[in-house]
């Protein structure tokens, strides 16, 4: 699989994800993430208006869907969604919804293993239900914390190499990774490459950063892409 960049729209206002987006796919990322943050904010409307400015650009819906899966995916793939978002804590009757209704309006799931106690099964098991994707996922507010009491804070490359053995699907690391680390995701099998919070967003205000952010993700992007085909489990 080709490294694909995804830029992760952690943000309250639709007009600033629309700016930050255009100035996202002019630098050379390929895939729009509605955040969370924004979902919470402008809802459909978010996606609707993203699909809308971007009509041929994967947009991933951020969801972290935990609960009523079927029809959060159904509402988001007919706003425009390619990928909606399921966590791995969900019971499995949820993920199989999500991964049902993917399947009935054409969408793709990624399932999150955020806050599993074994993040590779939990891996494996989003795989086994029919996730198309897996995130590997480190917490915001786990990673704050552990932090907050001196300890070293995890990140998803604790484990990146296991979860990416383990399951023949795409895997996406999320979470406090620094610049390098992320470009550095698809050495280990993870062909998917998120920026967001706080790579290229103030991850405490959820505002753009300053500096000139276009330039920055343009040799990133160039970066990433730079690696070729990713090999995938058969």
């Amino acid at each position: 699989m080709k490294p694909i960049v995804q830029i992760s729209l952690d943000l309250t206002n639709i007009d600033e994800a629309l700016e930050t987006a255009a100035m996202a796919l002019r630098a050379g990322v390929d895939w729009l993430e509605a955040g969370t943050p924004l979902i919470l904010a402008e809802g459909l409307h978010g996606v609707r208006k993203l699909r809308e400015a971007f009509p041929n650009v994967p947009i991933v819906a951020d969801l972290k869907t935990m609960d009523g899966g079927y029809l959060e995916a159904e509402m988001m793939a007919k706003a425009g969604a390619d990928y909606v978002v399921v966590m791995a804590r969900a019971h499995e009757e949820t993920i199989e919804c999500v991964v049902q209704a993917g399947r009935d309006f054409g969408a793709k799931v990624m399932g999150d293993n955020l806050g599993c106690p074994d993040m590779v099964a939990g891996a494996k098991m989003l795989e086994d239900l029919g996730c198309d994707i897996v995130i590997h996922h480190i917490g915001y507010d786990e990673r704050r914390g552990i932090a907050a009491q001196g300890r070293r804070m995890p990140s998803p490359m604790d484990q990146l190499k296991e979860v990416v053995d383990a399951v023949s699907v795409p895997v996406q690391a999320v979470g406090g990774l620094s610049l390098e680390q992320a470009i550095a995701c698809p050495k280990y099998g993870a062909p998917l490459v998120v920026l967001g919070a706080p790579l290229t967003i103030d991850a405490d205000a959820f505002k753009t950063a300053d500096g000139n952010l276009e330039e920055s993700l343009r040799l990133i992007c160039q970066a990433v892409h730079a690696y070729g085909d990713v090999p995938l489990k058969k």
